[in-house]
């Protein structure tokens, strides 16, 4: 699992105004949660830059006053017009806690729907799991290697260690092989353009009724 290591300066001073005077100074404010006591430090913005725009999911090493702490990044509010990063939460890790984390998905194989002319989407990019740091997992891999046309992988699907739980729907589609248009018989075509049809005559009725009742 990768691991980001992050130097940060302590802070004595909390609050907005301070919070306000460090991002003049070029400072990211921050807190660690998980421990006895929450430590308030700062970092700058290229220290956490590979742990905050990425896709994967880490881990942070957090170093302040000589002590390290494993943690993971809990939180981070950006600026709602600049996108600027005004505050970040970390979590320290303990083993045995139970945490709640975000995890990609990735896809291995070759998917026999796709080699047929079929269009692989991915519906779900991040599913979220429930663990412990010592059982903590940095991705979720698929096998789409049985995948056909018009198949559909789910929450369900995923193959994953039973000292973690997938918190998201069994139901959800992760991952769907669509069949393409020059490849759907005459039938399924002809069921597709009756079914649009049907639509366009009920959006027509909804609109005849609504122009009843308003006269």
């Amino acid at each position: 699992m990768q691991t980001v290591s992050i130097k940060g300066e302590e802070r004595t001073s909390t609050g907005s105004s301070a919070a306000r005077a460090l991002r003049r100074q070029g400072q990211v404010p921050c807190e660690l949660y998980g421990s006895k006591e929450n430590i308030h430090f700062s970092v700058t913005p290229n220290a956490v830059k590979s742990i905050v725009y990425t896709p994967d999911f880490k881990l942070a090493e957090i170093e302040v006053n000589g002590t390290k702490h494993k943690t993971i990044l809990k939180k981070i509010q950006f600026h709602p017009v600049t996108d600027e990063i005004l505050h970040i939460d970390f979590l320290k890790l303990e083993e045995g806690r139970p945490l709640k984390v975000m995890v990609p998905i990735q896809f291995e194989g070759a998917s026999p729907g796709v080699r047929s002319g079929g269009t692989l989407t991915q519906k779900l990019h991040r599913v979220e799991i429930r663990t412990t740091p010592e059982n903590l997992i940095d991705t979720i891999v698929m096998d789409i290697s049985e995948l056909m046309l018009g198949e559909s992988l789910r929450v369900s699907d995923i193959d994953v260690p039973e000292e973690v739980a997938i918190l998201n729907g069994a139901t959800i589609p992760v991952a769907t092989v669509a069949i393409p248009r020059a490849l759907k018989s005459a039938d399924e075509l002809e069921e597709e353009e009756e079914g649009e049809e049907g639509a366009g005559e009920e959006s027509e009725g909804e609109a005849a009724s609504t122009e009843e009742a308003t006269e």
